[in-house]
């Protein structure tokens, strides 16, 4: 199967058990590269320098809290 209308028809052809695990699998795949990639883009395009200015801040006016669910630790 090399395009995606092949795998399109071949799940078409499924049985619904086979759909099922079909899509079991396919929640399991890991997409977060493209996230990542993503992420790393934006932080050497700079989008994301306004979040290193913001810690600064609140660093040095003494309002920077903790993350969430990691106070106490």
């Amino acid at each position: 199967m090399s395009t995606v209308a092949d795998i399109i028809d071949a799940v078409q052809h499924l049985t619904d058990e086979e759909k099922d695990d079909f899509l079991e699998k396919l929640r399991e795949i890991e997409f977060e590269d493209v996230w990542e990639r993503q992420m790393q883009g934006d932080a050497k395009a700079g989008k994301l320098d306004f979040l290193i200015r913001e810690a600064d801040e609140a660093i040095r006016g003494g309002t920077l809290r903790d993350w969430p669910g990691k106070a106490g630790q």
